[in-house]
C-alpha cells in the first residue's frame, strides 16, 4: 500500500519502454482435477463459483498490472498535456505578437496614405482656391466689357445723327465695328472660359470628396486597427464572436487597397494638372484678351482724334470762305447799288436830250433840219440808251452774282453747321464718353 502512495504522489517519470507494448498476459484457469476436485462429490454446488488461490493471485496480478499501465498513461498524457499546453501557449503569445506586429505594419501603412491622401487633398484645396480666385477674375473682366460695348454702340449711335455729306463711312466707324465685333468674340471667349473653369471646379470638388472618403475611411480603420493593436489577454473588452473567423465576399487585397488609393491620388493630381494648365490659360486669355480691348480702343481714340483734325481744318476752311463770301456779298451789294445810281443818273441826260429833240420837232418849215444838232442829239439818246442797257445788264449780272453768293453763303453756314453738328458728336459726346473706357488692370479682372 505504502508502495502504491509513492507511486501516485511521487513526480512521474517518462516511461522508456510504453505499457501498450509490453503485451497482454494470457491467464489459464486449471481444471478441477487432482486432491481437491470435487468431481463427482455431494459439495459440488459449493464449489462451482469458486476459484483457486492460483486464479486469485493472477487476478490480483492483472489488476496491479492494469493499475501500474493505467497510471503510466495518465502520467504520459499529463507530461505531454503540460508539453503540449506549453507548445500551444508559446505558439499562441508567438502567432498573437505576429499578429500585434502586422497590425503596427498595417497601421503604418494605412498613415503613409493618409498623409498621402492628406498632402494630396490639402494641394487640390488649394489649387481649387486659386482657381475660384481665376473664375473670379474672369466673371470681373466680362463685367468690365459691359462698359466698353455701352461706349462703343454709343459711339456708333451718336453718330448715326450726324447730317448730311458727313453721314459717311469713314475710318471711325470702321474701327467702331471691329471694336464691337472684338468685344463680342471677347465675351463669348470669357464666357466659354468661365464654363470651363466651373466645370473643372466641380471636378476639382469631385477628385476632393474622393480623396475625403478615401481619407475618412482609412481614419476609420487605422482606429479600429489600433483599437485592435492594443487588445490583450487582460483587456476587459474582448469576448467571442464565432463567425468573426472568414474572409467578407467584398474584402479586397493588399494590392487592390494600395491600387485603389493610388488611382484616387492619381485622378486628383491629374485633375491638379489640369487646373493649373487652366489657370495659365485663363492668364494668358486675360492678359491677350485686356491687350486687344486696349489697342482697339487706342485705335478708335487715333481715328477719333484725326477725324476730329479733320473736321476742324474742313470747318475752318468754310468758315473762312464763308468770310471771304459775305465780304463779296457786301461788295457786290454797294456795286449794285453804284449800277442803279449810274442808272438813275442816265435819267435826266436821257431826258434832256429827248427834251431837245421833241422841241426841235417844233422847227417851222425848212428850219426842220437834219443838222449836225439833230445827228448828235439822235446819236446823244443812242448813247445814252446804250449806257442805260450796258448798266441794266450788269445790274442784272451783279445781282444774280449777288443770290449766287447768298445761295453760297446759305451753303456755307449750312455745311458749317453740320460740321459743328459733327464736332459735337465727335468730340463732345463719343470722345468725351471714351474717357470712362476700362483700364487694362480693370479688364484684366484685378478690380
Amino acid at each position: 500500500m505504502a508502495a502504491t502512495e509513492v507511486l501516485l504522489k511521487a513526480q512521474p517519470t517518462p516511461q522508456s519502454i510504453s505499457a501498450d507494448s509490453l503485451g497482454a498476459k494470457e491467464h489459464r484457469i486449471p481444471v478441477n482435477t487432482g486432491l481437491y476436485t470435487s468431481v463427482g462429490q455431494a459439495t459440488a454446488g459449493f464449489r462451482t463459483a469458486k476459484y483457486t488461490p492460483e486464479e486469485w493471485h493472477q487476478n490480483n496480478y492483472a489488476k496491479f498490472y492494469q493499475s501500474f499501465s493505467d497510471r503510466d498513461n495518465a502520467e504520459r498524457i499529463q507530461h505531454e498535456s503540460k508539453k503540449l499546453a506549453n507548445e500551444t501557449l508559446a505558439l499562441t503569445n508567438r502567432t498573437q505578437a505576429d499578429v500585434t506586429k502586422k497590425l503596427g505594419e498595417r497601421i503604418h501603412d494605412i498613415n503613409f496614405w493618409k498623409y498621402e491622401l492628406q498632402r494630396e487633398i490639402n494641394d487640390v484645396i488649394a489649387e481649387t482656391d486659386l482657381l475660384f480666385q481665376q473664375k473670379v477674375r474672369l466673371e470681373k473682366a466680362l463685367d468690365a466689357t459691359e462698359i466698353p460695348m455701352q461706349i462703343a454702340t454709343d459711339n456708333l449711335e451718336c453718330r448715326f445723327r450726324r447730317q448730311g455729306p458727313d453721314m459717311v463711312k469713314d475710318n471711325v466707324e470702321i474701327q467702331l465695328l471691329r471694336e464691337v465685333d472684338l468685344l463680342k468674340s471677347v465675351q463669348d471667349l470669357l464666357q466659354r472660359t468661365i464654363d470651363q473653369t466651373k466645370n473643372q471646379i466641380r471636378m476639382n470638388r469631385d477628385a476632393k470628396q474622393n480623396l475625403e472618403l478615401d481619407w475618412s475611411d482609412k481614419l476609420d480603420a487605422h482606429n479600429i486597427d489600433d483599437k485592435c493593436g492594443r487588445l490583450n489577454n487582460q483587456s476587459t473588452d474582448i469576448e467571442y464572436h464565432p463567425n468573426s473567423a472568414k474572409f467578407e465576399d467584398n474584402s479586397s487585397t493588399p494590392e487592390t487597397w494600395a491600387q485603389f488609393t493610388h488611382d484616387n491620388i492619381v485622378r486628383a493630381e491629374r485633375e491638379r494638372m489640369a487646373s493649373i494648365n487652366l489657370r495659365s490659360l485663363i492668364d494668358n486669355v486675360l492678359h491677350d484678351t485686356s491687350d486687344d480691348l486696349r489697342e482697339q480702343c487706342n485705335s478708335v481714340n487715333v481715328a477719333f482724334a484725326k477725324r476730329v483734325e479733320e473736321m476742324n481744318d474742313a470747318k475752318t476752311k468754310l468758315e473762312n470762305h464763308l468770310q471771304k463770301v459775305l465780304i463779296e456779298i457786301g461788295n457786290q451789294e454797294k456795286n449794285i447799288a453804284m449800277l442803279k445810281e449810274a442808272i438813275n443818273e442816265k435819267e435826266p441826260p436821257m431826258q434832256v436830250s429827248q427834251t431837245r429833240l421833241h422841241h426841235r420837232t417844233y422847227r417851222p418849215g425848212v428850219e426842220l433840219c437834219r443838222d449836225p444838232v439833230q445827228y448828235r442829239l439822235v446819236s446823244e439818246v443812242g448813247e445814252i440808251t446804250e449806257s442805260i442797257e450796258n448798266l441794266k445788264s450788269r445790274l442784272a449780272e451783279a445781282e444774280n452774282s449777288l443770290r449766287q453768293l447768298e445761295d453760297t453763303r446759305m451753303a456755307l453756314e449750312k455745311e458749317i453747321a453740320i460740321k459743328s453738328n459733327s464736332l459735337f458728336i465727335d468730340r463732345e459726346k463719343c470722345m468725351t464718353v471714351r474717357t470712362r473706357y476700362p483700364t487694362v488692370i480693370k479688364l484684366s479682372g484685378y478690380q
